[in-house]
């Protein structure tokens, strides 16, 4: 995407250092492999292969310390296919970097840091998600000073090997029924600034933003400093394009910021037991994954045209 003005070249400029090998001029579309399966190996190749003929640019592999398993041969793969890739995790209860416990803190950390290492690994240059609290962890009350102070705390100590390895941490604010501690964009920039790491970024997500934020694309004007990746979500975790979501607003927003990073879907067809239970879906939201992300990839990127991004 090419935006001339001077406006334009100084929010590229804020978006220099360790972004500047994904945040380039021409937008890049990837699908989330969750959209199919949370376990992916090197068998996945007939998909793989199908997601490169769809027109994507990159996939975005679901990552734990363990998954997936073999981390040099997914990467075999994706490289013989010309498919560049991001990364997401979430953190499990046990190693949740705002817990009371110091050692629950210390595995959070920890537990970051192999995955940043395994993105590393995988040949990819962000990891994002919602990467400061357990999933799922709910406490019945607001977050504390203090667990504000140990979240920045946190992402620090795991951005640092980041930086080691050119991997940039994007931060995923969430809606109120997935957590009570990051609902807006705003307090994602304000935690990115407590966090004070160049490779701290932000995670906007059209789902959860069209449950927490008044008018999604001034949330986007609002945070474009601190912007690193954009997950593409219809307002009800469908196919893109098929319902309510004011997409013209979200893409117009991002014309006029600069962004010129990944656009990735992430929504769930007919996603699996543990995926489902997570996300509190309990329908299919589409007839197929294919359906989902070929008809997603279609209306994001005609739609860019139409609204003047390359």
């Amino acid at each position: 995407m090419r935006s001339p003005g001077s406006r334009h070249s100084g929010l590229r400029a804020a978006h220099s250092g360790l972004l500047t090998p994904d945040l380039k001029d021409t937008m890049k579309y990837g699908v989330n492999t969750m959209v199919w399966t949370t376990r992916v190996s090197a068998r996945e190749e007939p998909l793989f292969a199908r997601i490169h003929e769809w027109g994507f640019d990159g996939v975005e592999l679901f990552l734990s310390p363990e998954e997936p398993a073999s981390v040099p041969a997914v990467k075999r793969t994706l490289d013989r296919l010309g498919l560049e890739r991001t990364t997401c995790s979430v953190l499990p209860r046990s190693a949740n970097l705002i817990g009371p416990d110091r050692e629950e803190r210390a595995r959070g950390i920890e537990f970051l840091k192999r995955c940043i290492e395994r993105t590393a690994e995988l040949g990819a240059k962000i990891i994002c998600g919602p990467l400061y609290a357990g999933l799922g962890v709910m406490t019945g009350r607001r977050r504390t000073e203090q667990e504000w102070k140990w979240a920045a705390e946190g992402l620090r100590a795991a951005a640092r090997r980041g930086e080691d390895l050119g991997v940039t941490l994007c931060i995923e604010p969430l809606n109120r029924f997935e957590t009570y501690f990051l609902n807006t964009q705003e307090d994602a920039a304000r935690l990115v600034e407590a966090a004070g790491a160049p490779n701290i970024r932000i995670h906007f997500d059209t789902f959860h933003a069209n449950i927490e934020e008044k008018h999604p694309a001034d949330s986007l004007r609002r945070i474009a400093k601190h912007l690193g990746h954009v997950h593409i979500s219809e307002n009800d975790r469908g196919i893109p394009g098929t319902g309510h979501n004011d997409w013209r607003s979200v893409l117009l927003a991002l014309k006029e910021i600069g962004y010129g990073g990944w656009m990735t879907i992430e929504s769930f067809a007919q996603p699996e037991p543990e995926l489902a239970a997570a996300a509190a879906i309990w329908r299919d939201l589409a007839p197929s994954g294919e359906d989902l992300a070929r008809q997603g990839l279609h209306f994001i990127k005609s739609l860019s045209q139409e609204v003047g991004i390359e």
